[in-house]
């Protein structure tokens, strides 16, 4: 009976052996269960969250690429800004109040103002948030003083572009602004940063692979005070390369002082040979640095206003009034029903079909330079009648109306508009008159033409016949022979230089420059004031520049408005060439 115990309590030890290896063996699997889904099936996604708290980028930005005139000036840079920002992901709502309201004492900013910016600048992604720029020196160094008492916010360098003449130029030039949410996950995959600016219009805007550079950035370990220990790796931040362009700084210059005469208008001014744009001008105009950072709300109202100050109206159409006497020129010779002796008869009032059309003078029967001199209606109602539109609208194409220029901001520019029969059919569902004719030989009815195109005109008359493309950087010439007999050419040359000479731009026939050569139009536009131009070039013999200028709505004549325009920027071109003149300084 003695042995019988003892073998009982021994049965009940093996029981409970078993049970605690099971418990044992259970915690121990679940352990490794734990440690596999830890390591083995998370293991990136932990690392990258140790990593995310444990080491830390500080990205760097790049540095623009400068814009610069023919000579090297500089019309765009770049400059530093301080920012002070927030991590929203490391400041929540309950520690944001004593944060706003030790961030005020620091910087001291009402704390207001940094609740507004946090509430606005709050984003789904997490991105960091700025609560005010352009802190000044001193409220960077109390930041950085005290800055062991601020986790979660931050004061960072930013770069913001320049423009060191505000306003000139900055239709050519454009400007730069921050990445808006909604196109961040466009340009994320190309490079870009939450805190990049791209370029918005102009050669910005064009250019902006050539300028923006690439991010670099320094990776460093923090401890758990989010203080540096060591740098694990380092990238310096790529620059921007620098663009050069065609426009000359003087020239761009008296373009802008010549239009600050005119609530609207352009200038533009090119080599003929080549198309080089040496001076691109518009008004009204607007100064790109209020982009750097940000437009107030009463600045962006100016900036929308009715007048449109960000429309380049350099590739804007207008009716070319007189100037489109060219065109009908040419129409008229190179059609061979008018050779260059050709004479007509003008008259103070021209009658056909029943209507009459007025004129500013009778001068008996005259040829194409003399009329061109004098710009007579008269003469070219005739010419307009006896060649038809199809004669007409084929020189006005030929000489590059109707179509882009080919210049490089290529969203900005507009093709103009010539009103055919084909087109008043389509659009006004009504056939061609004798009236049509008859205005648009003059250059009025449904015309419309650019600053930039009738500069490629005149530069096709200077040069001999070729249509240049105009550009903006420094590229090979691409002309195009259009093919003008030698015979219209010379009449041309002699009508747009009689044009100066004892004509309507007798302004310009100044010692002081050297021969002029070009065409005066005063567009019509009920019934607002008229449009006021002048095209021409110099010298007359061997052009090196052809200058467009346009009033709109202006009032007064091409001679009295845009005349005085192009002799300003002659002056400042042609300063110094002359024999006895002093040289360009």
């Amino acid at each position: 009976m003695a042995f019988g115990p003892a073998a009982s309590r021994h049965t009940g030890m093996g029981r409970q052996s078993a049970l605690l290896l099971a418990v044992v063996l259970l915690f121990s699997g679940a352990m490794v269960a734990r440690l596999a889904w830890l390591q083995l099936l998370h293991g990136a996604e932990n690392r990258a969250r140790a990593d995310e708290n444990r080491i830390r980028l500080l990205p760097r930005n790049p540095i623009r690429g400068r814009l610069l005139d023919r000579h090297g000036q500089v019309l765009a840079t770049s400059r530093l800004t301080y920012n002070l920002y927030i991590q929203p992901r490391e400041v929540g709502d309950a520690q944001w109040p004593a944060l706003r309201d030790r961030l005020a004492t620091v910087v001291g900013l009402p704390a207001a103002q940094l609740e507004a910016r946090r509430r606005s600048g709050a984003n789904a992604e997490g991105f960091r948030i700025a609560l005010a720029s352009g802190l000044k020196s001193e409220q960077v160094l109390r930041f950085r003083e005290q800055a062991a008492g601020l986790q979660g916010a931050e004061v960072d360098v930013d770069i913001l572009r320049s423009y060191p003449h505000g306003r000139l130029a900055a239709h050519v030039l454009g400007y730069t602004s921050g990445i808006m949410e909604e196109e961040y996950t466009q340009l994320q995959p190309k490079g870009y940063r939450i805190q990049d600016r791209v370029g918005r219009s102009g050669v910005e805007k064009q250019f902006e692979g050539h300028l923006r550079g690439e991010w670099g950035g320094q990776q460093v370990e923090v401890n758990a005070a989010g203080q540096v220990q060591r740098i694990i790796g380092e990238k310096s931040a790529k620059a921007g390369q620098d663009l050069r362009l065609t426009l000359d700084l003087a020239l761009q210059q008296a373009a802008e002082r010549a239009l600050d005469g005119v609530r609207k208008g352009a200038i533009v001014a090119l080599d003929p040979q080549t198309g080089a744009i040496r001076a691109l001008a518009s008004r009204p105009t607007f100064d790109p640095n209020v982009f750097s950072p940000a437009p107030s709300s009463s600045q962006w109202s100016s900036l929308n206003s009715p007048d449109a100050p960000l429309l380049n109206r350099a590739f804007q159409g207008f009716p070319p009034a007189s100037t489109f006497k060219i065109v009908t020129s040419v129409a008229g010779l190179e059609s061979g029903r008018y050779t260059a002796d050709s004479k007509v008869m003008t008259m103070n009032s021209f009658c056909y079909a029943g209507l009459c059309y007025g004129d500013h003078g009778a001068h008996g029967a005259i040829g194409f330079p003399f009329a061109l001199a004098v710009s007579s209606n008269t003469f070219y109602y005739q010419v307009g009648l006896k060649v038809g539109p199809d004669e007409l609208f084929k020189a006005a194409r030929r000489m590059g109306y109707g179509q882009v220029t080919g210049i490089e901001l290529v969203e900005e520019e507009t093709p103009g508009l010539l009103g055919d029969q084909a087109w008043k059919q389509e659009v006004l569902g009504e056939g061609w008159t004798p009236v049509d004719t008859i205005t648009s030989a003059i250059g009025q009815g449904a015309l419309q033409v650019t600053p930039i195109q009738m500069a490629r005109l005149y530069a096709a008359v200077a040069n001999g016949g070729w249509l240049v493309t105009p550009h903006l950087v420094e590229r090979p010439t691409k002309r195009t022979w259009i093919g003008l007999k030698p015979a219209t050419l010379q009449v041309l040359r002699d009508g747009l230089r009689q044009v100066v000479t004892i004509g309507t731009a007798k302004l310009l026939n100044d010692p002081n420059l050297p021969p002029v050569a070009g065409k005066t139009g005063t567009g019509e536009d009920p019934p607002r004031p008229d449009h006021a131009w002048f095209g021409g070039y110099a010298p007359a013999d061997k052009p090196t520049l052809v200058i467009i200028a346009f009033g709109e709505n202006s009032g007064g004549y091409g001679g009295t408005v845009a005349a005085p325009m192009v002799k300003a920027l002659m002056n400042t071109w042609f300063r110094g060439s002359l024999p006895g003149q002093a040289p360009q300084s």
